[in-house]
């Protein structure tokens, strides 16, 4: 649900005035993803003409000032040349206030405080002023910091934005719900999984739904199999005590993967907004057979054990293969290949719908392949690989691919995932944001796989993973198969 006060979605128009607050602003996913994204929407006027952004955490980097510096040169870094002249103007809007969930009075008191210098620059009252509070703290602390907020009142006017996982497993999940609700309604939360920002997941729906070539063949009558392939080239690179603490499943397969499921899959929801989405993929959720185990290849590459701050004796799991079903008509005994790891061969984000061979008696059984395939890159790319005549005297087949090329304009204003889901909570927007009954129907998926733990295989750095995985895919893996 949108606010009705403000536009829907990332149509450029000014947000209301806004007090911004990140948890978690001195670490990794502030300084590489969500600081350079405010820099690009401050480049594009696409930020509210009135706002503050206070970052947060339990220790402090310093005064304002040197806070303001260290991001002023770290910005500088990343700016491209359209955006180095709006580094100073986001700057001066930055401040740092320590807090913790045991103590946010502190904080409570700064927000007030720059709130009032908000409204007054806008000409607005306070009251007007809408906060947005960022919490990209660990799961384990989650729910604790959602209690603080509510004491100290900053949840009112407030839209939460929670990183992923949400939980650790459905208890959790529901617990934090649980906290989530006693504190806000479902429409200030805004659930974020950036995979659903990207441009090129979004086109799913517009390739599937707005084409009379593929919407037809997108059921059980024409796709024999649909891959989703995630795989990494980086190692964990310092995220030891993240992934000891939560490992690959509930990194990726709970949350990236099954959303990515969720778009190719859903039934056509009839509009693009919060609730048609979100009511449209929670159905699809709830078909989603619970996975069985015996599907589901664990591994942990060669040489994980030896990071720093890794147990010597650790079976965590840094790759997940699975067989995932959906029991409903359009997609019965369809297999969907779930496939996503660290240190692996390639680091790729592609969807292989492979169809099923025609009833035809004129050729020998085909040696190539028929598949539409989507590479969910920064800028869309599809390729349909379809079965073609060679060329000569004889008739014998080929493969022949086809490359749809998707054309921008000069209003085109493609959007980096932060980017677009930041300017989506800014407007109010959930579309692209998961709901509690999705979260918690994923969690009842993998659950079986959490109870019951496959075996966790090696596999050497660079490889596609272990044997038993490639050896799922019927026909195998596009990517290294």
């Amino acid at each position: 649900m949108t606010d009705s006060s403000t536009a829907t979605g990332s149509n450029g128009s000014t947000p209301p005035p806004s007090v911004i607050v990140l948890f978690g602003a001195t670490g990794d996913l502030a300084k590489r993803k969500l600081f350079p994204a405010f820099l690009r929407l401050a480049a594009s006027d696409w930020l509210p003409a009135s706002y503050a952004i206070i970052g947060s955490g339990r220790h402090s980097p310093g005064s304002d000032d040197e806070f303001r510096d260290q991001m002023r040169e770290a910005l500088q870094e990343k700016a491209d040349d359209d955006e180095r002249d709006a580094v100073d103007g986001l700057v001066e809007r930055l401040s740092f206030q320590t807090a913790s969930a045991d103590d946010g009075a502190d904080l409570a008191a700064a927000i007030g405080e720059a709130e009032k210098k908000v409204a007054e620059e806008a000409g607005a009252d306070v009251a007007d002023v809408r906060r947005l509070v960022y919490l990209s703290v660990p799961p384990s602390a989650m729910t604790d910091m959602i209690g603080m907020l509510d004491r100290e009142g900053i949840t009112e006017r407030a839209r939460l934005v929670v990183e992923k996982p949400f939980g650790l497993d459905l208890a959790s999940a529901e617990e934090l719900d649980g906290v989530l609700l006693d504190a806000v309604d479902e429409e200030q939360v805004f659930r974020i999984d950036h995979f659903l920002g990207k441009e090129a997941v979004q086109n799913i729906l517009a390739l599937r739904f707005a084409n009379g070539l593929f919407e037809p063949a997108w059921d059980r009558r024409s796709i024999a199999s649909v891959q989703i392939d995630v795989p990494e080239d980086l190692t964990i690179e310092g995220r030891a005590g993240f992934y000891e603490s939560t490992g690959c499943l509930r990194d990726m397969i709970s949350t990236h993967l099954c959303q990515l499921l969720g778009f190719v899959a859903m039934e056509d929801p009839g509009a693009f907004d919060a609730q048609a989405v979100r009511d449209t993929k929670a159905a699809l959720f709830r078909d989603v057979r619970p996975l069985d185990p015996a599907r589901v290849v664990f591994g942990q590459y060669e040489g994980y054990r030896d990071e720093e701050d890794v147990d010597d004796d650790s079976t965590v799991e840094t790759f997940v293969a699975a067989e995932v079903f959906v029991d409903n008509d359009r997609w019965r005994d369809v297999p969907f290949l779930l496939r996503t790891g660290k240190a692996l061969a390639e680091g790729r984000r592609t969807i292989t719908l492979r169809f099923r061979d025609p009833a035809s008696d004129m050729f020998e059984e085909p040696s190539c392949g028929n598949e539409l395939v989507l590479e969910l890159t920064d800028e869309p790319q599809i390729t349909v690989d379809v079965r073609a005549k060679k060329p000569g005297r004889a008739f014998d087949i080929t493969m022949a691919t086809m490359q749809v090329q998707v054309q921008g304009t000069a209003e085109s204003f493609p959007l980096e995932a932060y980017e677009r889901l930041l300017l989506d909570v800014l407007h109010g927007d959930q579309t692209l944001f998961t709901r509690s009954d999705e979260v918690e129907r994923l969690w009842e998926v993998c659950q079986p796989v959490l109870d019951d733990r496959p075996e966790v295989h090696p596999y050497a750095q660079g490889s596609w993973g272990p044997q038993a995985a490639l050896d799922l895919a019927p026909g195998g893996w596009r990517l290294g198969g």
